[in-house]
């Protein structure tokens, strides 16, 4: 038979309401009484019936994701990530892919906040990069928490989760620099995104740290596609004066680049390097492996949505008027913690030493 809601409360010997109120973490049980019920919804693997959970009251039990993403690899991850942590509290996840670029993105926003009667959102590039999307939300009153290149940000907001592009795009160029590279290119993505701004920061900051002119001639503007790996990578390497190791903005490009070595005969690392970013199935599934930036996603996704939950929680508790006890800090200076992520040099067999001169074949 189903457990119940009535069965944990007797198992515990409180009230239907008193676990009610564990189950939606509200700050008002002693935490000897929570522990108790939360050993009991574990003894007897309760779990609240989500959708009426959400038709009961005005509080909402469910999360939304929206994203205008083409990398599949990058959405699982979010969508994994983001799911831990509902799982975790109880609430469920709403997906829902977009056009960013669409006439009537902001109506369709609106449309599903009211409709679907989220709690609240993750948003990941280009929405979270997007003033008027964000404007729309504050207008709403909902909750949001954003993922977002830190470049531009001096500061973390309370409801931002940053990722320091520049400081990993530096890790990766001062890499083939250190190989003696003098000649390193760098395949941008789509310039409208923060992130893409922020690799050029670091990759620019590498070149002057080491005494080396930034020259525009070796960096070509593109998608974060595959294709245009190839086409940005094929266009440097046929120049008069081609680049001995290349940067990409993220692995999808270095991929695209790879393939272009290879069909110009290009040995890779030992005539040419190339280093991606963000470390996603595509740096794996080459050969050779691609030197790259790891970038968390999955967990990146997990602290957006435990973020945008404690804000929702905050937000509920400030409604009924319930104040944290025993001097414990409250919902808003938790928010601001653990907002910064840096993605890590993972180094793999696509990089190696600068060729000697007219080593290219």
């Amino acid at each position: 038979m189903k457990v119940t809601i009535n069965d944990v409360a007797e198992r515990a010997g409180v009230s239907i309401k008193t676990v009610s109120r564990v189950i939606n973490n509200e700050p008002s049980v002693r935490s000897s009484t929570r522990a108790r019920v939360l050993e009991v919804v574990e003894a007897l693997n309760y779990r609240p019936n989500l959708a009426a959970r959400n038709l009961a009251g005005t509080h909402s039990y469910s999360i939304g994701f929206i994203y205008d993403n083409p990398n599949a690899y990058y959405v699982i991850d979010m969508q994994n990530g983001i799911l831990d942590a509902c799982r975790a509290q109880g609430y469920e996840l709403l997906i829902h892919p977009s056009n960013a670029q669409s006439s009537t993105i902001h109506e369709e926003l609106r449309r599903l906040v009211e409709q679907s009667r989220v709690a609240g959102l993750v948003l990941t590039p280009p929405f979270s990069e997007s003033q008027e999307v964000i404007n729309t939300l504050k207008a709403m009153d909902v909750e949001f928490v954003r993922i977002v290149s830190s470049h531009g940000h001096k500061v973390a907001e309370s409801n931002c989760i940053l990722i320091d592009d520049t400081a990993a795009a530096f890790a990766i160029t001062q890499h083939l620099l250190d190989f003696g590279h003098k000649r390193v290119a760098y395949l941008s993505g789509g310039t409208e995104h923060f992130s893409t701004q922020g690799r050029l920061e670091g990759y620019k900051k590498a070149l002057q740290n080491a005494g080396l002119p930034f020259d525009e001639q070796l960096v070509e503007q593109g998608e974060y596609s595959f294709d245009s790996g190839v086409k940005s990578a094929t266009k440097l390497l046929q120049s008069g004066e081609p680049p001995t190791a290349i940067f990409a903005g993220n692995d999808e490009i270095a991929a695209g680049a790879l393939f272009a070595a290879r069909m110009l005969n290009i040995d890779v690392p030992e005539q040419l390097s190339i280093a991606g970013f963000e470390d996603s199935p595509f740096s794996r599934q080459t050969w050779p492996k691609l030197t790259t930036a790891h970038q968390p996603n999955e967990e990146i996704a997990q602290r957006a949505a435990e973020l945008a939950l404690e804000r929702i929680h905050f937000k509920s508790c400030e409604e009924k008027g319930i104040k944290e006890k025993n001097g414990a800090k409250s919902t808003k200076q938790k928010s601001n913690t653990g907002c910064y992520f840096t993605p890590k040099l993972v180094v793999r067999e696509s990089t190696g030493a600068a060729p000697q001169k007219n080593a290219r074949r």
